[in-house]
């Protein structure tokens, strides 16, 4: 898989854990405030404008002109924004608020859909816009609503994985207890035994999400509440800050994003290490890496059983002010067919929303962690639907930091937390 960068506090990427419905814009059929009016041009067909950020891996252009090419009279254009998270929101957020009618569908992070959603800017993928989802992964539809509407449709998703030294466990753990009795080998063989993202950035929420989650505790509660003050969250937090205190998170880890923990796990510096999928081509191509021939994945560890990963990804929603929704919503189902969703696979190493494909043996022969990251997706929680996500993402960073450092006790790393998000969600 790609890496994604990370979105910045404004709009925090990929990959949380939380299932929000807070305050917010009504639930779909006519707009809420400020918004569009979904209730028109639901038959407009003719040209539209497909909004995303980068193309670096080529995808895009290549199945617009496969689009163009069958619909002479509903082309489509695509207007490539940068490749930073917090400039693509914002841009979005720009044209929204304008009533542009010329940005039809857009791509929207997991993170952003409640927001925008809640604001009226999407268009509801329901009754005369419904979306057929059979056979996607629950938890990308999940990301891709918002107080129980379907407000986008999943185009890829992402999850996390534990890549391990094979020749140094031959049964990977299944638990973070388990992990963490191996931390032994990573002595023995003079090297850090566990490693995520520590850095304060939006890594640090997900990685503190997951810590949470896996122990059997939330975030938020189903009403949208924070619940931070609970024996599993404390379980959860309290796992990292045990593994940084005695060294089974080696100090430097603190300093890690994707890209620093990858080239120590590639560097042999690593027993263990959590990152996306998108690690996988790198360590066992790069001509520089230790791990080539003894790279092992498995799902992320738990309490009892597979951890919960957060969950990353991008879905396509259709703008509200768009005059030709019938065509953009052609333009939708294009995107999650089941050739479009292989391409992405194949050609972006995107993972893919339908279930199915996670067992083709020819995309498996492709993209070996293909059974090991739907494992991960499976068990993953949907990254916070909410309008309030700038607020909880800081909150947890905030807090989570000093914990892990040792700097701040887990129970009051917690109760600030809560109470962070408790005020900045109102």
């Amino acid at each position: 898989m790609k890496t994604r960068k990370y979105l910045l506090p404004v709009a925090a990427a990929g990959v949380l854990a939380l299932s929000l419905s807070a305050c917010g814009g009504g639930g779909g059929g006519s707009s809420s405030a400020g918004g569009g009016d979904a209730a028109a041009n639901l038959d407009g067909r003719g040209p539209i404008t497909y909004v995303q950020g980068k193309d670096n891996s080529n995808v895009v252009r290549p199945l617009i002109e496969k689009w163009n090419a069958a619909h002479p009279n509903e082309k489509v254009t695509f207007k490539e924004q940068t490749d930073q998270a917090d400039q693509q929101h914002d841009d979005l957020v720009q044209h929204f608020q304008a009533k542009d009618t010329n940005y039809d569908v857009v791509s929207v992070d997991v993170v952003w859909t409640a927001e925008f959603a809640a604001k009226g800017w999407l268009q509801p993928l329901k009754d005369k816009m419904a979306l057929d989802t059979a056979g996607m992964l629950k938890p990308t539809l999940d990301a891709a609503s918002y107080k129980g509407t379907l407000y986008a449709a999943p185009e890829s998703s992402d999850g996390g994985i534990l890549y391990y030294r094979k020749d140094l466990v031959p049964t990977p753990p299944k638990t973070w207890d388990e992990m963490m009795s191996m931390c032994s080998i990573a002595k023995t063989n003079n090297m850090g035994c566990y490693s995520g993202q520590f850095s304060k950035y939006e890594g640090l929420t997900v990685n503190a999400s997951e810590a949470i989650n896996s122990a059997g505790g939330s975030v938020l509660d189903k009403d949208g509440k924070p619940s931070l003050t609970t024996d599993a969250a404390k379980a959860g937090l309290g796992n990292l800050a045990k593994a940084y205190a005695d060294g089974n998170i080696p100090k430097e880890a603190i300093t890690y994003k994707e890209e620093e923990s990858r080239q120590a796990f590639q560097d042999g510096k690593l027993l263990f290490l959590r990152n996306w999928p998108y690690v996988y081509n790198l360590a066992v191509s790069e001509g520089s890496s230790k791990v080539k021939t003894v790279l092992g994945m498995t799902a992320l560890p738990g309490k009892s059983g597979p951890g919960a990963s957060s969950l990353g990804g991008h879905s396509a929603g259709v703008s509200v002010y768009s005059k030709n929704k019938a065509t953009a919503l052609d333009f939708l189902k294009f995107l999650t067919t089941e050739e479009t969703q292989k391409f992405f696979a194949t050609q972006g190493s995107l993972a893919p929303v339908l279930t199915k494909l996670y067992d083709d043996p020819a995309l498996v022969a492709k993209l070996p962690y293909l059974p090991v990251l739907k494992t991960s997706i499976e068990n993953a929680v949907p990254r916070p639907v909410t309008p309030f996500y700038p607020a909880v993402t800081k909150a947890i960073q905030d807090n989570a930091y000093p914990a892990i450092k040792g700097e701040k006790s887990v129970d009051a790393a917690l109760s600030d937390m809560q109470k962070s998000i408790e005020t900045q969600s109102k």
